[in-house]
């Protein structure tokens, strides 16, 4: 129970809410009872003529219809919610519910800032959010803190799900794109897009196979692609993953894990040569206005480079991923790894920390989820484990500083990946 108030408390916060929650309709109600009247002693006809004056005026103004309409059905979900809370005790001690400052609708449902009275906090909330949501009849209700003022709290009412079948990617009829800028990233649970900035960012993809990890995957290399400005080494740790965008990479590395070494080597020159420029023109960091453009090195399958062949080349290519990862940033480039065995002999904490960004797919375990996320998030709610197996291309996003949240990302057949390439490679052929 959160009710924060004593047994003794008054119902006459709860009654004064319900009241004020209808004061659209009260106020309609009695300004239309009042103009009847005056119309009635005015003229017989003056009720038939105001009714008339009404209907007309909505008829010909649709946007004071959908006003109304939109004011009623707002006012209407604010009482829905009010009552929840009350009826699941969540009031403050002098026996009031939290204050609804301002709403947003949702795609899949509405989004609250509520200013929390004495007695109550976030984590309150939280722990009552089964209950809130099962008063309201909606899928979830997510609350999360405001992170300017603890007396205040944003709570999401989820009432459908976001995600389709299959997502398809905005990337199929886009000509050309800039890595500089967000790129739409997928849908989220509240059904808004999430975007995800790659420029001084690297991204980790960890998932059990079958989860989606080639769909997240495929929109970073398109969009990587659809740049000419971009230059992309692609290492394959399956020889099949990535060969779609051989022909457009700078380099493309198979099961050679020589030459994956060398690549990295060579990436590692170059990451110095740019550090040098910066130096030489005192500067912090590369811009879009840089000509070198950025770089973007793509490695699927950690577990092939990091376990598998000899032991010499394994360590010399930890030690250059790590280098690049921490490093690179600055230098305009960007690391994106997947791995299908997110565990800690493969994703080792010091490598994982360096990734700002991480996206956990479907995995066996909380444990495996949380090689990717970081210690602790599966325990708070925030397990790829839960994740529904018919779910592909669905996970946890985490960007640096924040709370992962679920998010859907499109999907890319075999053919519009071909069309993407082609384009790609029309476009590089000009530059």
């Amino acid at each position: 129970m959160l009710n924060a108030a004593s047994s003794t408390s008054p119902r006459r916060p709860w009654m004064a809410t319900a009241i004020w929650g209808w004061r659209l309709e009260i106020l309609l109600t009695s300004g239309t009872l009042i103009v009847l009247v005056i119309a009635a002693h005015v003229t017989s006809l003056g009720p038939w003529l105001v009714a008339a004056a009404v209907m007309v005026t909505l008829h010909q103004r649709p946007d004071l219809r959908r006003r109304l309409r939109h004011h009623m059905q707002t006012n209407r979900e604010h009482r829905w919610l009010h009552a929840a809370l009350w009826h699941c005790a969540i009031v403050g001690r002098n026996g009031s519910t939290p204050k609804v400052v301002r709403s947003t609708a949702l795609p899949v449902g509405r989004r609250y800032l509520l200013k929390l009275p004495i007695g109550l906090h976030a984590e309150l909330l939280q722990r009552s959010a089964l209950e809130l949501a099962a008063a309201l009849g909606a899928r979830e209700v997510r609350v999360k803190a405001s992170p300017v003022n603890t007396r205040y709290v944003e709570l999401a009412v989820i009432r459908k799900n976001a995600f389709p079948k299959s997502l398809r990617s905005p990337l199929v009829n886009r000509s050309m794109v800039s890595l500089w800028e967000p790129l739409l990233f997928g849908v989220g649970q509240d059904g808004l897009a999430v975007s995800i900035g790659l420029p001084e960012h690297n991204l980790l993809i960890g998932g059990e196979p079958g989860s989606g990890k080639s769909v997240a995957l495929s929109t970073i290399v398109a969009a990587a692609a659809l740049d000419p400005s971009v230059h992309l080494t692609l290492l394959d740790g399956k020889d099949v993953e990535l060969i779609a965008w051989s022909d457009i990479a700078d380099e493309f590395v198979g099961t050679d894990q020589e030459g994956a070494v060398e690549v990295l080597r060579e990436l590692r020159e170059l990451m110095d040569l740019r550090y040098a420029t910066l130096a030489a023109t005192r500067r912090r960091k590369m811009t879009a206005q840089d000509l070198e453009g950025l770089h973007v090195l793509v490695i699927d399958e950690l577990a092939f480079y990091l376990r598998g062949g000899q032991k010499g080349l394994r360590d010399e290519f930890s030690e250059l991923l790590r280098d690049l990862v921490s490093r690179g940033r600055a230098a305009g480039i960007i690391v994106i790894a997947t791995t299908q065995k997110p565990s800690h002999e493969i994703v080792p904490t010091w490598i994982r920390d360096l990734f700002s960004f991480r996206l956990a797919m479907r995995c066996t375990s909380s444990d495996s989820s949380d090689t990717i996320l970081g210690q602790g998030w599966a325990s708070q709610g925030f397990s790829a484990a839960a994740i529904d197996p018919s779910m592909r291309g669905v996970g946890f996003l985490l960007a640096e500083g924040g709370v992962p949240v679920l998010v859907m990302t499109p999907y890319l057949s075999d053919d519009e990946i071909e069309i993407i390439e082609t384009r790609a490679y029309e476009l590089r052929r000009v530059q």
